[in-house]
């Protein structure tokens, strides 16, 4: 017996909601309650649903299209990654569009309705964290991914290592010479995505063990929305003091407040930081540097490569780090 094709009045039946409301949950899923939403993608789900508009929305456009998921696109190293990928995918003919992620539940809505929408042909998803359901609506809906900064077992992905990270910036120091460390993390807690600060904390309190420093506690901030108020009310006799910064934004802060406060770099404070933006070496930023642009470029390649040949082994690549040395120790 042939299985009929289930149809858009299946899913609502099985949602219980009107079938305009699915049709908002497809088209305009931002529009749409997210408790509601859920039951409609669930329901989609259970039924292998795939509306008829968005078949021949993939059908129709013309070159393909690849989403790219990222939150704080207008961060410098999140702008790296971009040129990246934009790099590669313009030599394809590929048209990338930005689904940019300012919420935890905008992050909700892209990873729930996405794969079943069928509006881009393959999918690059930057520092967002994959449950288990939302990995399995990924594979059963076909949506080819790649992921960069998350470990899925099911998916190519590209990551580094942000513990060793903060290992490599702490031991540059304690090789430098320097016994009082600080650490200095985010600018807020994030509440969505991938959260590498205390990865690289934990490097950071790793290193100074190893190297039987004890850790001065009011020098570590995970997190510090005025990133050079560890200075201020620093005396002679606490100078020099180092700095590892687990952002590169948050080290050049630091270096302009030292500044201001007639410290001399690095004599008086020495400043590590972490990423390599663009803007590290205007600053003369020692730091460490992770390939954000070929981060981009690789994940881009492997997505351009499983969609021609989606049989293709899955790659679990790592990137190297490496301490970029500048002027600030």
């Amino acid at each position: 017996m042939i299985k009929n094709t289930p149809t858009i009045y299946d899913v609502a039946r099985e949602a219980g909601v009107s079938i305009a409301t699915v049709s908002r949950t497809i088209n305009y899923p931002q529009r749409v309650n997210p408790e509601t939403r859920t039951r409609v993608i669930q329901a989609m789900d259970k039924l292998s649903y795939v509306g008829a508009a968005t078949e021949k929305a993939k059908q129709s456009h013309t070159p393909r299209r690849i989403g790219v998921l990222i939150p704080f696109f207008t961060e410098p190293s999140f702008t790296q990654r971009l040129r990246g990928i934009a790099g590669v995918l313009s030599q394809h003919n590929l048209e990338m569009v930005i689904f940019p992620v300012d919420t935890k539940g905008q992050e909700q809505t892209y990873l729930q309705t996405l794969p079943s929408r069928r509006t881009v042909d393959g999918l690059i998803i930057v520092s967002q964290e994959l449950d288990d359901t939302t990995s399995r609506r990924l594979r059963e809906n076909r949506l080819e991914s790649v992921i960069i900064e998350f470990n899925d077992p099911y998916f190519s992905t590209i990551e580094i290592n942000d513990v060793v990270g903060g290992k490599l910036a702490t031991r540059y120091l304690i090789d430098k010479g320097y016994r009082r460390i600080a650490f200095i993390g985010g600018r807020s807690t994030p509440i969505f995505g991938i959260n590498p600060i205390i990865r690289r904390l934990a490097g950071y309190r790793e290193a100074m063990r190893e190297a039987k420093l004890e850790v001065d506690e009011s020098l570590v901030h995970e997190y510090d929305m005025e990133p050079g108020s560890i200075l201020r009310g620093l005396s002679r006799d606490q100078l020099p003091l180092a700095i590892f910064a687990a952002t590169d934004l948050q080290a050049i802060a630091i270096l302009r407040e030292a500044r201001v406060l007639g410290l001399r770099v690095p004599q008086d404070v020495a400043v590590v930081g972490f990423d390599d933006i663009d803007m590290a070496a205007f600053f003369g930023l020692t730091t460490i540097h992770q390939p954000l642009d070929e981060s981009g470029r690789i994940a881009a390649k492997i997505l351009v490569s499983r969609l021609e040949n989606p049989s293709q082994t899955i790659q679990h690549i790592e990137l190297p780090l490496q301490v970029i040395e500048r002027e600030s120790v």
